[in-house]
């Protein structure tokens, strides 16, 4: 056997040990350690902030759900960018803004036609919404048009109507959105917020409890 063979074989050898010993460390041991810190310091974030009710997951407390009756308080518009096109087994929106201008038709129009539903849906015996009390979270998506989170002035808008359709009280429905209600990160950063989704199984639980 020559000297090129054996330096050929030599080199495979040591690139393939190379390999094998990158692919333990990149690929099996620092997966397990960053897994296990997160694991140990941050569960909650670790596993997809995950919000449980009755001892199953639920859903996440960083994305939006839609499809809630009416006895539950509405999160805001969801008009991402499209529709899911693989999974049809669930109509997902894609994570984005629509994009639209200001003065486009179009978004003016979901606008007028979210605002004139917030109004009726929210008109109580007693209590008449005016189009002009109705937050602008409550006739348009977010950013990324999966925001969890409603506003404090929305969410109070629609106390009267929780209340009415659940057979509650409107200081016990008010408390609850009063708890629930979030201020500023660190005092200064962002706005007031609720968690639609932690806000209507704590109302789920109220109701229940009679």
């Amino acid at each position: 056997m020559n000297n090129s063979v054996v330096n050929t074989a030599r080199l495979l050898g040591a690139g393939l040990r190379a390999l094998l010993v990158l692919t333990l460390v990149t690929g099996v041991i620092y997966p397990l350690v960053v897994t296990g810190i997160a694991q140990g310091l941050f569960p909650g974030k670790a596993n997809g902030t995950e919000v449980k009710a009755g001892g199953k997951v639920v859903g996440s407390s960083l994305i939006g759900q839609q499809g809630y009756s009416q006895e539950y308080f509405q999160p805001r518009p969801a008009n991402g960018l499209g529709e899911n096109s693989v999974n049809t087994q669930y109509k997902l929106l894609l994570s984005g803004a629509t994009n639209l201008a200001a003065d486009n038709k179009e978004l003016v129009k979901q606008v007028e036609d979210a605002k004139a539903k917030v109004v009726k849906d929210n008109s109580v015996p007693g209590y008449s919404v005016k189009p002009e009390d109705v937050p602008a979270d409550a006739v348009t998506s977010s950013a990324s048009g999966l925001d969890p989170d409603i506003s404090p002035a929305y969410a109070d808008l629609q106390v009267r109507r929780v209340a009415e359709r659940n057979g509650l009280t409107v200081p016990q429905v008010q408390k609850l959105v009063d708890d629930h209600t979030e201020g500023r990160t660190l005092g200064f950063i962002g706005e007031p917020r609720v968690n639609v989704l932690e806000l209507n199984i704590a109302l789920k639980d109220l109701v229940a409890k009679g």
